[in-house]
């Protein structure tokens, strides 16, 4: 089963007088790269989401944020008046500074200041979290759930993608086989002609080696083994678009085996017929790395 990189889900809950959000975003990136925006004062929740996530992503670049907010009327909210000036001042030194460089920030809401540690509570950070924290754990299995589950239906279509453009480039390897097949005869024709022809025009010349060079511009022709390495690349691939679990790293370097052969398939066709082939095979093998890029 092939899963996409790309991804979103959101869940909203509420439970031990809180209100919360949550927001989880995935893209492309070459390893597992987690970044988090949830709020500090509440002690132990970063490290119990990270290891969540560590467990249920395997690659990409995942962006999740939760902001949480107290059930209770605006006028009874406990806010520290302290805190809250503190966490002003540093908004405004460094929208100053940013702007100062030419650098245009994001506004900043009112939801993202009540997420530092002591705005939202005079207690400043004494209330236990304890039943907050198992609240919102426990509604994290669902959001990664959720996420998993785009992801996953991304990736069915991918693999279509991936299967349809495979087909195409063992429909190319196969045509090559067959146009290098036809080639023999005609390769074997011109070197006899060429050597009828050296041998006419080299007193001298000894007809062993001549022919010897001759067999050795044949070997450096032939593509069997490009063709033969095509179709264990073709297979390896196959199988990795049936497997579970991350493949895009093993599917990126066959990608470039894949690549490989296709440019000496080239450099050693000596036709127009199997250069034309050679080419729409790296076409296609381009297209297709570009698709892999997505895959987890």
């Amino acid at each position: 089963m092939v899963n996409s990189m790309t991804g979103y889900a959101s869940l909203g809950g509420q439970g031990a007088g809180y209100r919360w959000t949550w927001d989880m975003r995935g893209v492309n990136a070459k390893g597992q790269d987690l970044r988090m925006r949830v709020p500090d004062w509440i002690s132990g929740l970063e490290p119990a989401v990270r290891a969540a996530l560590g467990k249920a992503v395997g690659r990409g670049n995942v962006s999740l944020t939760l902001r949480v907010t107290r059930e209770t009327d605006s006028n009874d909210a406990r806010l520290d008046p302290e805190a809250l000036n503190t966490a002003l001042s540093a908004i405004e030194q460094i929208e100053s500074a940013a702007s100062a460089r030419g650098v245009s920030l994001a506004p900043v809401r009112a939801s993202d200041i009540l997420m530092l540690r002591g705005v939202q509570d005079s207690t400043g950070g004494a209330e236990d979290t304890a039943p907050l924290l198992a609240a919102l754990l426990a509604d994290l299995p669902t959001l990664i759930a959720s996420f998993n589950a785009m992801r996953a239906t991304e990736g069915a279509a991918l693999a279509g993608v991936l299967a349809g453009q495979l087909q195409q480039i063992e429909t190319h390897a196969a045509q090559a086989g067959a146009e290098a097949e036809a080639r023999k005869d005609r390769w074997a024709e011109a070197l006899r002609d060429n050597l009828a022809r050296v041998l006419d025009n080299a007193d001298g010349a000894d007809p062993d080696r001549v022919a010897q060079e001759l067999a050795l511009i044949t070997v450096k022709a032939d593509v069997t083994e490009e063709l033969d390495r095509l179709g264990a690349h073709i297979a390896a691939a196959s199988d990795l678009l049936a497997q579970d679990g991350p493949i895009g790293r093993k599917l990126d370097f066959l990608m470039q085996e894949f690549n490989r052969e296709a440019n000496t398939l080239c450099s050693k066709a000596q036709s127009t017929g199997l250069t034309r082939i050679g080419l729409d095979l790296k076409a296609i093998i381009d297209q297709m790395r570009e698709q892999v890029q997505n895959v987890e």
